[in-house]
């Protein structure tokens, strides 16, 4: 695959201090001394994952996604191009500021800013995480996933899978159109909502300890806001993630998870799922009852009476693929 992994994320927010305070305390993340009114965050041994520029909007800035070949840079450009989509390139001071050897970048067919960057570089310092955490999830894996909320699905899915060519996971229909996507391992690292609104829905981050995950629910529960969690804490029916979503100080969502599924993308056959998003859990707090909330509880309800969970880590034949080859 030419894009390898979800890089980076950007964000615009003048919430700089709401999010040095979130970022760091409830999702770990180590705040970077850039100058300027830019806050920026490492997550491993990257020099940075997350940016907040500084400029009013509350939402995505930009999504910088991984090449594997610089080549790949090249190829494209060109693909865009013959499909009708302007590409810049980044040039030396934008390739600088994002710490990459060379990039693009272009818009997707809802205005959404993609980045595609080759060769980002590491940090000579140690990752010090905000809170003690035993490290998040990343690697050949990437940051974790992005998730858009899309008005025209019938627009959007051919721009992702057939000009920038993410693979389909799985897909669900009901109670409304999702589609889920994957670059490398990790079941998904890209997805959109068929909400029929237009911006970001959440980022998530996959912690390596699920105890780490349980005492940011617990931090994040304890702020002093009146809305903290958007989900409760629950389990996913795709990716096996068990997981709580929080507001961030922009208003969308970051899902703190563990224990994501990790797939074999040579083998890895898309399909449609069916139970809804959940096993279990995952109450959507920030739903009005008639507004879906009750729908998705009763697809939970249903999936528990039928006796729907993921697989026992003892027949987890992807988890104990990974300790193998860990050997």
């Amino acid at each position: 695959m030419a894009i390898c992994a979800l890089g980076y994320l950007g964000i615009h927010s003048d919430k700089l201090s709401e999010w040095s305070a979130f970022a760091g305390k409830i999702l770990a993340m180590q705040e970077v001394d850039r100058g300027g009114k830019t806050s920026v965050f490492r997550m491993d041994d990257r020099q940075q994952r997350l940016l907040i520029s500084g400029e009013k909007g509350d939402t995505l800035a930009f999504m910088g996604w991984e090449v594997s070949h610089h080549d790949d840079l090249n190829m494209y450009a060109a693909r865009l191009d013959n499909a009708g989509y302007p590409v810049f390139w980044g040039g030396r001071e934008l390739a600088d500021r994002r710490f990459v050897d060379e990039m693009i970048w272009f818009l997707d067919p809802m205005g959404n800013r993609v980045e595609l960057v080759f060769n980002p570089m590491l940090s000579s310092d140690p990752f010090v995480p905000g809170r003690p955490i035993d490290g998040f999830n990343t690697g050949p894996l990437g940051m974790g996933h992005a998730v858009l909320h899309v008005d025209n699905l019938d627009t959007m899915l051919p721009f992702y899978r057939d000009v920038l060519g993410f693979n389909v996971s799985d897909y669900g229909l009901s109670p409304y159109g999702m589609y889920f996507f994957h670059v490398n391992g990790r079941h998904h690292s890209f997805a959109m909502i068929g909400s029929g609104q237009q911006g970001f829905h959440h980022f998530m981050v996959e912690f390596t300890n699920l105890d780490d995950v349980g005492q940011g629910y617990d931090l994040a529960q304890l702020q002093d806001k009146e809305d903290t969690i958007a989900y409760t804490l629950g389990r996913h029916t795709n990716d096996h993630m068990t997981s709580y979503y929080a507001y961030t100080p922009s208003g969308f969502f970051v899902e703190s998870g563990w224990g994501g599924l990790v797939i074999d993308p040579d083998t890895w056959e898309p399909h449609e799922t069916t139970l809804g998003p959940s096993f279990w859990g995952h109450e959507r707090l920030y739903l009005p009852e008639d507004g879906g909330r009750k729908r998705l509880r009763e697809m939970r309800l249903k999936a528990a009476a039928e006796g729907h969970r993921a697989p026992p880590v003892i027949d987890c034949p992807w988890l104990y693929g990974a300790l193998k080859k860990a050997r």
